[in-house]
């Protein structure tokens, strides 16, 4: 039975046809001053404040604030605030 669930699940992975490589609209910006500062917030403080600080969309404020309860996130967030990243959260897409 065990040999049967976990074939069958893998199989139902191998066969999933989602875009994970997909690209996004993200469009990277530059390193500066700011942008460290607001990495820095998002890293230490909270995810979400570094976007706030880079004057980023709602939703992607948002999107980091809510996703920011998971602490591996923080790591993404910071990056995404050194190198002001704009946009690249919607759109289908993640």
């Amino acid at each position: 039975m065990k040999k049967t669930l976990t074939v069958s699940m893998l199989f139902c992975l191998l066969a999933l046809s989602a875009p994970c490589f997909a690209g996004t609209h993200g469009v990277d910006g530059h390193v500066s001053a700011r942008s460290v500062g607001a990495s820095l917030l998002s890293l230490i403080i909270w995810p979400g404040l570094g976007q706030i600080v880079n004057d980023q969309h709602e939703d992607k404020v948002v999107t980091h604030a809510l996703l920011g309860l998971t602490g591996i996130f923080r790591f993404w967030s910071f990056y995404d605030a050194i190198i002001d990243r704009d946009g690249g959260v919607w759109h289908n897409r993640i």
